[in-house]
């Protein structure tokens, strides 16, 4: 029997199991769906959605830290897939599987899911600081270092979907519903 409380990277046996990868698939989804719902779009890449990184923070928190890996790589490819911001095929790994794979860390914090849902979201955070900096250094204001550019511009839509995505799981985990079903 898969204890799913367990978030140590033992096996993957879990991936064996229908059950999770329906789950695996209809996060995935409905991350997708609520991606699409912007209620503010930035020009060069980023968005403040309808709280589209809570199914994947949601998965990882139900199913541990390498179930919401393996989600959050599978939704990285699907939003490149959908909305391509892609200016240097270097840049992809890090906007979008590494980006939105590593929302899966919310897993090692199933009992405390405000922390890991920081702790995903924050992670996102970097690896779109990283990609700014590195990548979009031209588009830096004169006289703007680049790192601070980039982490004023990633930064204004991210900490609005930190927000969201926290008010949407302490509402589930508030309603038990965080832990239904598993």
């Amino acid at each position: 029997m898969n204890d799913t409380n367990n978030v140590k990277f033992k096996d993957w046996n879990s991936f064996k199991s229908p059950r999770v990868l329906t789950e695996v698939a209809l996060f995935t989804a409905l991350a997708t769906v609520l991606s699409v719902i912007k209620i503010w779009k930035m020009p060069l890449g980023g968005s403040v959605t309808l709280a589209s990184m809570m199914p994947l923070i949601w998965l990882s928190l139900r199913r541990g830290p390498k179930v919401g890996l393996f989600a959050g790589v599978v939704y990285g490819f699907v939003q490149m897939a959908i909305d391509p911001q892609i200016f240097y095929p270097t840049q992809i790994l890090l906007d979008y599987p590494l980006a939105f794979g590593i929302i899966g860390l919310a897993g090692f914090f199933k009992n405390h899911p405000i922390i890991g849902t920081t702790t995903a979201v924050t992670s996102r955070f970097i690896m779109h600081l990283i990609s700014g900096a590195v990548f979009f250094a031209e588009y830096t204001p004169d006289g703007m270092n680049p790192w601070v550019y980039s982490t004023l511009y990633n930064g204004s839509y991210m900490l609005a979907e930190l927000g969201i995505s926290i008010f949407f799981i302490f509402l589930l985990h508030k309603t038990k519903l965080l832990k239904a079903y598993t």
